[in-house]
């Protein structure tokens, strides 16, 4: 090579293949990837379209139809029912949100203590703990509220203990109780929410427990901040996701339960989920049925919304 030849050129980056595997071209194997996650979604979404959103249009047109099963119904529009609907039972819709909000307030007294010792304090004997915090769900939903009939049984021991503590004559003087008996009174129906529902609120406060960095409590021990201080400053806040979901899980299916209120109340302790079951099955009025199960969806989807937003949290685990 003489002084006056330019240097050869360096070899330029290789030229990407026009085409991908088995000869497809590029841009459509690309598309067919920016498909995969809706072809993913698709067996959920025809899932919720055939399971939730059909039925739940049907039940739409069903609340303004007018008419009888003999005679037949026809969508008449009449909107009317919701109005008559909640006019004639509004004290079972009261007394159901204050039956699921006192279950729910047991459920997170009792079941945030036990989470946060399933999550720091088990050791070796979490697994052990966790399946006995679900071995309810291997039996029946409705064995398990039968079995509350005999434990709250008139003369039964625990009846008998309630008594001797005097606590029957609080919750006689509050109206859950009625006199030495439990059963067919608000507080029985309370006690089998509690109970039925209580695993829906351990297990996401163990969630959310379970994944505190454990660092974070020792350097608050460092600092030089008490248990108190540590759990009101780290371990509570951190925790709130599992709050929030495990209050929503133990009262929205608590506020529509007609199990324990038909098992263990009375005509006294009616909670709509029984009016609706009775609208349905036994009465036959399906429009009013129907209005009053979108009016309770209506309400309890008020108060989840405002109460995610005053909780300051969107995560639900």
């Amino acid at each position: 090579m003489t002084a006056t030849e330019a240097p050869p050129a360096p070899p330029g980056p290789p030229t990407p293949p026009a085409a991908g595997p088995a000869g497809i071209p590029l841009h459509q194997v690309s598309r067919r990837k920016r498909l995969v996650p809706y072809w993913l979604l698709l067996p959920g979404i025809l899932w919720l379209l055939v399971f939730f959103a059909l039925p739940l249009v049907y039940q739409a047109s069903t609340s303004v139809q007018t008419g009888s099963l003999e005679a037949g119904f026809e969508v008449t529009w009449h909107f009317r029912t919701y109005w008559d609907a909640l006019q004639e039972y509004y004290p079972q819709f009261v007394r159901s949100l204050l039956y699921a909000g006192t279950a729910t307030i047991l459920c997170l007294l009792l079941g945030y203590p036990l989470a946060y010792l399933i999550a720091f304090k088990a050791g070796r004997w979490r697994n052990l703990v966790l399946v006995l915090v679900i071995a309810p769900f291997f039996t029946s939903f409705l064995i398990r509220t039968l079995a509350w009939k005999t434990i709250l049984s008139d003369g039964g021991p625990v009846v008998g203990v309630l008594n001797s503590l005097h606590v029957l004559d609080v919750t006689g003087w509050l109206g859950w109780t009625e006199g030495d008996r439990v059963l067919a009174t608000p507080m029985a129906v309370v006690c089998g929410l509690t109970y039925n529902f209580l695993p829906f609120m351990i297990l996401p406060l163990y969630t959310s427990l379970e994944r505190i960095d454990g660092r974070l409590h020792e350097a608050a021990g460092d600092l030089y901040a008490r248990p108190l201080t540590t759990f009101r400053k780290v371990t509570f806040p951190l925790s709130l996701p599992g709050v929030v979901s495990g209050t929503l899980l133990t009262f929205i299916p608590a506020s529509g339960d007609y199990v324990n209120a038909e098992l263990l109340g009375s005509t006294d302790t009616k909670m709509i989920g029984s009016v609706i079951q009775t609208q349905f099955l036994r009465v036959l009025d399906y429009p009013t049925a129907a209005a009053l199960s979108f009016i309770l969806m209506a309400v309890v989807l008020l108060m989840v919304t405002f109460y995610i937003r005053r909780a300051g949290t969107e995560e639900l685990l």
